[in-house]
């Protein structure tokens, strides 16, 4: 009988995009090892999305990283609003005037230290972001990296995941490998989600207008075009739209390449010479358009998995959920599910989860997706729907007005790239891990209000503990739980400590005594879980603390 040669890792991840890579680099801030599988040896060198949300930022921030991202892509004082023009040499219907890199951060630094963004959103293409976080996990000890592998069964036992992952070229034998827990990070073609047998549920948009049905993302690049005819237009996103024309470019690198999105006739990839022609009548002229890649993709999707998880097997990313691109919320959403499911494989790994915490992943997670892709959804309906009369590139009165009624309209268009109510208002108020009988705060997608109710996300305080130097709160709270002790009178927490010391719940203690601290939170005590969301306040340690924190770990 011959034995398997088995390598054995806690957690193996399936997919390396920047959700399975922020997974791997959550559970290297915990301490725990990972191996991530992915099929491609190197993260794909093709545009996609943008936006890396303020929640983004600060999960980057959390593992170290969000200085050096914020160093890749645009140049810092590049214009990054989104323009409207008929085309690069007609008119121009509208501008939503956005902050540069330079200003967003500037604004920061002299905030008050209320102030609920400690890292604005970031706009730079995710194949930069990517091939950075690659980069970083490889030089991380907990992380063994398998790029150009597949994954091509499992088998589950009630204790463990057994993975057979071959070489995409069989450069190297056949490894098998053994996991507590794996996370299908693989996409929406998700091999994972396919063999568990779950499915999508949602909507594909009927209604044909830009950003639904089948969509051409293509690589780009138009020599010497914000030397000459973009000079006094740059921006990061410009819009085309006339009649019978709409595409976007999406600048990369503030000089020459761009995401060029058009729309695909039959869900076909288009060949080159389309893709330049299409460009050059967007741009107004025959200039010189080179062509280095192109994808298809479908627009004006919102579907979210009817399952989160099948046993030991956990699905993270867009094996859960697909989005429309509009709002920048697909990247988002799924590192957020990374951060959620981290620090519970983590908890139930070292022992002190109780068996129902990791439920908990689809019961937070889910209403979050549905709630995500409703808002992307509505922002692409109100793209597909916009009106563009016949006469709108005509140089009379009629056409005057005809612009100028665009202009109104596309400038609505604002809330498309500010949600920040999105971004850092998700809430887990039905979570059974969530420890509140308060009223809970209306979800507002445009708008955060920061709160204390136990639920939502830890609103953030900048602490100066000299004068001259300001430290993010996020940054000294604990990688377990973290006991924020509010005002300059704390009453007695050995029951808390007491309990949670012999449940092996980690509990850092973080005191804020300062005045800002208290007119935030307006309680003593807030008990916030690794992923920053606030599991229980109160003003005195209760009786029952010990069945509480039971309740907040799952036992």
């Amino acid at each position: 009988m011959t034995s398997e040669n088995i390598s054995v890792s806690p957690v193996a991840i399936v997919g390396g995009g920047p959700v399975g890579l922020m997974l791997a680099l959550f559970l290297d801030l915990y301490g725990v090892r990972s191996v991530i599988f992915n099929l491609e040896e190197e993260t794909r060198w093709q545009p996609k999305g943008t936006t890396h949300s303020a929640r983004i930022m600060e999960h980057y921030r959390r593992v170290g990283i969000s200085q050096p991202i914020r160093s890749l892509g645009l140049p810092k004082e590049f214009p990054l609003d989104a323009s409207y023009f008929t085309k690069f040499n007609g008119w121009e219907l509208a501008r939503i005037s956005l902050p540069s890199e330079m200003q967003k951060m500037a604004m920061r630094d002299n905030a008050a230290s209320t102030d609920q963004v400690p890292e604005p959103i970031l706009r730079v293409n995710q194949m930069y972001a990517e091939r950075f976080l690659l980069q970083h996990a490889r030089s991380r000890p907990n992380i063994t990296i398998r790029y150009g592998w597949r994954v091509k069964d499992f088998i589950q036992y009630q204790d463990k995941v057994k993975l057979y992952a071959e070489h995409v070229d069989g450069k190297y034998a056949n490894e098998v490998w053994q996991a507590a827990y794996m996370v299908g990070c693989d996409g929406g073609q998700s091999f994972v989600r396919s063999k568990l047998g779950i499915a999508y549920e949602g909507t594909v948009e009927a209604k044909a207008g830009f950003l639904t049905g089948g969509m051409v993302s293509s690589y780009i690049r138009v020599p010497g075009i914000h030397q000459g005819l973009l000079r006094d237009k740059k921006s990061l996103m410009y819009h085309i739209i006339s009649p019978g024309k709409h595409m976007l470019f999406i600048c990369l690198d503030g000089e020459d390449d761009f995401l060029f999105v058009t729309q695909s006739k039959d869900g076909k990839v288009i060949d080159d010479s389309e893709v330049i022609r299409i460009a050059q009548a967007g741009i107004g002229s025959d200039v010189e358009v080179l062509v280095l890649g192109n994808t298809i993709w479908k627009g004006g999707v919102a579907l979210v998995a009817n399952k989160y998880s099948e046993g030991r097997v956990y699905l993270a990313g867009d094996s859960i959920h697909l989005f429309s691109p509009t709002g920048g919320f697909g990247m988002h959403t799924g590192i957020d599910d990374a951060s959620n499911l981290a620090w519970k494989i983590v908890a139930s790994i070292n022992g002190w989860a109780g068996n129902e915490l990791m439920d908990s992943y689809e019961s937070e997670r889910r209403p979050i997706a549905l709630r995500n892709t409703a808002a992307a959804r509505s922002y692409t309906r109100q793209t597909a729907s916009l009106y563009v009369p016949e006469n709108l590139e005509d140089a009379d009165s009629a056409g005057d007005l005809a612009r100028e009624k665009i202009g109104i309209e596309l400038s609505n268009f604002r809330c498309q790239f500010t949600s920040i109510g999105v971004e850092l208002g998700a809430r887990y108020d039905n979570s059974p891990h969530i420890i509140n009988s308060d009223p809970v705060p209306d979800d507002d997608w445009l708008n955060y209000k920061p709160s204390s109710v136990p639920g939502g996300r830890l609103p953030h305080l900048w602490l100066t503990p000299i004068p001259g130097a300001r430290v993010s709160l996020f940054d000294i709270l604990g990688t377990g739980f973290s006991l924020l002790r509010i005002g300059s009178h704390f009453p007695d927490i050995s029951e808390l400590l007491a309990q949670a010391y012999q449940r092996k719940i980690p509990v850092k203690i973080v005191d804020l005594p300062g005045h800002d601290a208290w007119r935030l939170y307006q309680t003593r005590f807030l008990l916030v879980r690794p992923d920053q969301y606030i599991a229980w306040r109160g003003d005195k340690v209760p009786d029952n603390i010990g069945s509480i924190l039971d309740k907040i770990v799952g036992r």
